[in-house]
């Protein structure tokens, strides 16, 4: 549906617009369209949708490991996960479709305003659905991480890498001796070049950092899981300035609930002013997964959007610091998904069918199409309004 939002002020990795922001076939429109639905967004912020760039979207439903002591490195959290997994909470959650608990961890970034989510696991099909609620990296290359034998080969996989496409591991996860040398073996390898997105990176001193910026490769920072996991972090200064660090939310096993606090954990520990965190979570995190039309509202990007009031201040503190309920539309293809009850004639133009629902204790409006019960029902803080629940036994009825 063609639009033309007015009114708001447009943030851009340049700054920020006043011009109206015109939506044609879902993407961002270099002109007005002559006829469409107009909306008025005086008093709001039009963020491009974030972008999630570490995410293992199927065990966000799975109960944490109980807090422990700090581990060592990722290792040692693993192992003490194998007696975890004999839990009946557990096993019950791992024993639910595994298409329910993808779509259910990509209805949990979509809340957050996430629209492009970098998922690392195995591929299933339920991900290639076309009304699958994000975007996703394709075409990329992955291994598991060096000292665990699940996932591609890493050397195999590397080299099958095209020179385009993202290369993701998990390195250098943790504080100990482990940590420290995985960078050097992964160099001996021959798998560190500008391909190579580093998950995580804690073990990471001055000098592989300095490393991993020459040799043009990334990481992804998750600070909420490094310090429930480990009780550390890495600094992310050098790798930010450098646009070679990107910002993510792993899962709920270790992260926080979603890129929104994850980025509120950053802007505690990672002494970066809230445009850099903004940069992370959109357009430099984009970069890093060499995806660039996404992260960004240009002329023949996807018009995903995170709608905001206007807070005042610099551009990116009207939503860093924000909570999901905070929100006042995620946008995705040029349509509400989900959005304030005042966004109700939005819905209508665009032909979105939009069920009343509660989220941590706000009203909202949700597209029926991710309205499914058995997705709700994975998810702490979001259920049906009255109303909402009512329409759906209606439809179901009819």
């Amino acid at each position: 549906m063609d639009a033309i939002l007015h009114g708001g002020t447009v943030v851009s990795e340049d700054g920020t617009s006043r011009l109206p922001l015109a939506i044609r076939d879902g993407r961002v429109a270099e002109a007005q369209p002559v006829r469409g639905f107009s909306l008025d967004l005086r008093g709001h912020m039009v963020f491009p949708g974030l972008v999630n760039a570490h995410e293992h979207l199927h065990v966000n439903a799975v109960p944490p490991l109980p807090r422990r002591q700090p581990f060592p490195n990722s290792y040692a959290w693993i192992e003490a996960f194998q007696a975890h997994f004999r839990a009946p909470e557990v096993a019950a959650a791992l024993q639910l479709p595994k298409d329910l608990r993808l779509r259910h961890g990509a209805l949990k970034n979509l809340l957050a305003g996430v629209t492009c989510v970098a998922h690392h696991d195995p591929w299933h099909e339920a991900l290639d659905a076309p009304d699958f609620p994000v975007a996703l990296l394709r075409g990329h290359g992955w291994a598991y991480a060096l000292g665990w034998a699940y996932g591609p080969p890493v050397r195999e996989s590397f080299d099958a890498t095209p020179a385009g496409s993202p290369w993701l591991i998990h390195l250098a996860e943790g504080t100990d001796d482990v940590a420290r040398a995985e960078l050097a073996q992964l160099e001996q390898l021959g798998c560190l070049d500008a391909r190579t997105v580093l998950a995580h990176g804690v073990g990471l001193g001055e000098q592989d950092i300095a490393k991993v910026i020459a040799s043009g490769a990334a990481v992804v920072w998750c600070p909420a899981s490094n310090l429930t996991l480990l009780g550390r972090t890495l600094d992310p200064r050098k790798l930010q300035a450098a646009g070679r660090l990107a910002l993510g939310s792993d899962s709920r096993l270790s992260g926080a609930r979603d890129l929104l606090e994850e980025l509120c954990v950053a802007a505690v520990v990672g002494g970066l002013h809230s445009n850099a965190l903004l940069a992370m979570a959109t357009h430099q995190g984009a970069d890093v997964l060499r995806m660039p039309e996404h992260g960004r509202l240009v002329p023949g990007a996807p018009a995903d959007m995170v709608i905001v009031a206007d807070a005042g201040g610099a551009m990116a503190d009207s939503l860093v610091g924000l909570s999901r309920a905070d929100l006042r539309a995620v946008v995705r293809g040029g349509v509400p998904r989900i959005a304030d009850p005042d966004f109700a004639g939005w819905f209508d133009a665009a032909g979105v069918e939009a069920v009343p629902v509660m989220l941590d204790g706000r009203p909202k409006l949700l597209a029926k199409e991710l309205a499914d019960p058995a997705l709700l029902a994975l998810e702490p803080g979001l259920a049906f309004a009255a109303a909402g629940a009512a329409s759906l036994l209606a439809g179901a009825q009819a």
